[in-house]
Parts: structure tokens; sequence; C-alpha cells
């Protein structure tokens, strides 16, 4: 647990070193190196920043130096220009199309370097001279290369190898004038990643030139307008497959598209990342701060209030209902307390006693409890009763039995014997 926070504290005092060496020379005025660069109009730049524009050399570290670009004065690029940082390469990469709104302009683009090794922090400002195109193009061709990445395309080499294969075999007539006019990952333009790492992102890319399309590109136009439809096909092949294979492309059919400019601004062409700027009306290249007074306030004693007084609601809610079910069930069980006690009775009948008239010839027999027979009843037996006998069966009963009727004069009233009568029952 101390080794994990005695890693976490060293992160954040780098981290907080780093970021103050990088802001240190906007605020101690080292000393900032100054770069102009030529682009045009419409046409496709890219600039790659290495270790050496900084008088500093690669020693072999990972992610040894770290690149920071904005237009200087402003915390973010201009909308056409876009920053990238390849591993594979070790360098970031500043590539865009400059837009004919910024014709006869110098863009500043400051860079803040900071090496890893050593936290040695340089400036340097990048000035971007955009001139206007005395021709620009009007034709464009659309493709996606599927076996590349967009670090692959910023080789020079690789995209004099696809202009030639225009302009010497597809299309002669725009050799004068071809020109990359865009060019960007496939995935940054909505393409999936692919399944595997090891296989390429693809890299989309624009072809302009003032010159008409040739015979053979309008034929192959037509042999690929069936796959329009169809998102992606690089299982399908064409007539000129093979000429791209060759020189180390293989395109993606269903993306390869002729387009003409109504005016003459490429950029304005359907299917590029510009068209929706320009069709949405002006577009600021620089970032306005917003003033203090501007600035909405929030108000957080509403969002206080609120958050105690629903889960206060709630909580009184769960109270009464509590509250409710125990008084209910209290009064419940008190009911049923007082009912089993008013409905307990005896069992079974403790005692049968036998009365008997002397007027009467047969005997009547009443059942009474001893919960109804009061407690000095002169009837009650007890153990000094005639019948009481000791060893008696009935001797634990708590009442013995009763008398036996008066005997009954049989015979001669007159005689001194006495004698008991067939019928008569004790």
């Amino acid at each position: 647990m101390q080794a994990r926070g005695y890693v976490l504290l060293r992160w954040i005092v780098m981290k907080t070193l780093a970021l103050a060496l990088v802001l240190l020379p906007l605020c101690c005025g080292t000393e900032t190196i100054y770069i102009t660069d030529d682009v045009s109009v419409s046409e496709f730049f890219s600039l790659r920043i290495e270790p050496r524009m900084f008088n500093w050399t690669y020693e072999g570290l990972s992610e040894q130096f770290h690149y920071r670009s904005s237009l200087e004065g402003y915390p973010e690029l201009p909308s056409f220009i876009r920053y990238m940082y390849s591993k594979e390469y070790h360098s970031g990469f500043l590539y865009g199309t400059p837009p004919t709104r910024t014709a006869d302009t110098r863009v500043p683009i400051e860079i803040i370097a900071l090496n890893r090794m050593s936290y040695e922090t340089k400036r340097l400002v990048l000035i971007l001279a955009v001139h206007r195109k005395q021709q620009p193009a009007k034709h464009a061709i659309q493709m996606k290369i599927d076996n590349l990445n967009w670090v692959h395309m910023m080789d020079p080499g690789r995209i004099e190898n696809i202009k030639n294969i225009f302009r010497n075999e597809l299309w002669p007539e725009s050799r004068a004038d071809l020109h990359i006019i865009f060019m960007d990952s496939a995935v940054k333009l909505g393409a999936r990643m692919p399944l595997r790492p090891q296989q390429r992102e693809g890299v989309v890319v624009h072809l302009g030139s003032r010159a008409d399309f040739s015979g053979r590109m309008l034929d192959l136009q037509e042999e690929v307008k069936p796959l329009y439809k169809i998102a992606s096909c690089t299982y399908k092949r064409t007539s000129v497959q093979t000429t791209f294979e060759n020189s180390g492309f293989k395109l993606d059919w269903c993306a390869f598209r002729l387009t003409t400019a109504a005016d003459d601004d490429i950029t304005a062409l359907p299917h590029h990342p510009n068209e929706s700027l320009r069709h949405a009306g002006s577009h600021v290249d620089k970032w306005d701060a917003p003033l203090k007074s501007e600035i909405p306030e929030r108000n957080y004693s509403d969002e206080v209030a609120i958050s105690f007084a629903i889960p206060g609601m709630i909580f009184a809610l769960l109270i009464c209902a509590l509250t409710i079910i125990l008084c209910f069930q209290h009064e419940k069980l008190m009911h049923k307390s007082s009912r089993n006690e008013y409905n307990m009775v005896p069992s079974n009948v403790q005692m049968v006693m036998m009365h008997c008239s002397p007027d009467d010839t047969h005997s009547t027999i009443k059942l009474k409890s001893l919960r109804d027979a009061p407690f000095d009843d002169p009837q009650r037996l007890s153990p000094s009763d005639s019948y009481y006998r000791e060893g008696s069966p009935h001797i634990s009963n708590m009442y013995m039995r009763p008398k036996p009727p008066p005997y009954k004069m049989t015979g001669n009233s007159g005689s001194p014997t006495m004698n008991r009568g067939a019928d008569d029952e004790i």
C-alpha cells in the first residue's frame, strides 16, 4: 500500500514538474525558434516535427519527446490544421489544407517541445505563409487505401508513387498540376478500427487537378459505380487492380469517386471534411476567449437544497410507513392475546353429581363443573364424607361420589325388619 502511494505521489510530482517546464517559456521569455514555410491554398501540406529542429538527439527512449502545438496566443490549432504524433516514427506531424479564405495570410503555429530525459523545454514558432494558387484544382479523385496508415502516406516517396500512377497511365492530362488536396486517417473520418492490431487503419487521399478527366478515368468510374451502394468492398477487383498493387497500394473501390467543384474552391467538394464548415457560414479560425461577465454563473444553493430535500422526504415516508405497520401489528397482537384469555375454559368436566329426590321414583343426574360451583357449596364433598375411603381409586379426584338415596320401606310398615327392594338402585 505504501509502495502504491509512493508511486502515485511520484507520478503527480513528475506531471506537475512537466507542466511547469512547459509553461516556463511562456512566462520567462525563453529563446524562441522561428521557421517559415510556404503553403498554397487548396493544397495539402505536412510538416514533420523532429528532435533535430530543437537541436536534440533521439536517445532511443520511447516517447522521449512531447510536443504541444496551437495557434500562437490561443489554446487550439486552426480548423484546417491537425496534429498527430507517430510512435512508429517518434515524431509529430502538422498537416492540413488551407481554404481559400486564408489566402495571402500568415498563420503562426506555436510548438512547445519537452525532452523527458532532461526536462528541457524549447519553443518554436512555425509561420505558415499561405499563397493563392493561380489555377486551383477543379476536378478531384477520392480514394481509400486500406494497406497503409496516414503516417506512411506522409512519406514523400509514396506520394510521388500514387501521383505517377495517374500522371503516367490513368490521367495524363493532370501531369502539369496534379497534387494532393486532402489526406487523413480513415478511422478519424468514421471508418472502423481493424480487427487485428497488426492491420493498417487505412488512409483517405484526395488528388486534384485543373485538367478534365480522361476517358480511361471515366470508364473506371462507370466500372465501380455499382459498388457505391456498398460501404466497403476490399474483396472487389477492377481492371486497374494490378496497376495499383504493383506500386504497393490496395484500394477500396467502394470509396473511389470522381468529383468536380462548382467553383474554384476544391475544399467545397462533397465528402470533404471542411464542407460542413463552408456551408454553415463564416468560420472563425481563431478562438476568442469570452469575457468574465459573459460567463454564466451557477447557483449551487438549489442543488444543495434538492439533494437534502428529496432524501429527507423519502426517509420521512419510510418512517411513517414503518410506524403505521408497527402500530397495527401491536394492536393485532393485543387483540389476539385478550381473546385467548377470554376463551380459556377447562377441557373436560371435573365433577359428576347425581341428585336424587326422595319423592321421585327415578334419580336425576346433573353435571356440574368446578368452575360453576361456588367455593363454599355445602353439597361439595370432602374426604370426611361417608363414602370416602382411603385407597380408593378415585382418591385423586377433587370431587367424590354423591350420597346414595335413602332406603324405602317395603312390606309391612310395622315390621321391624326392612328389606331392600329388588329394583332399588344405589
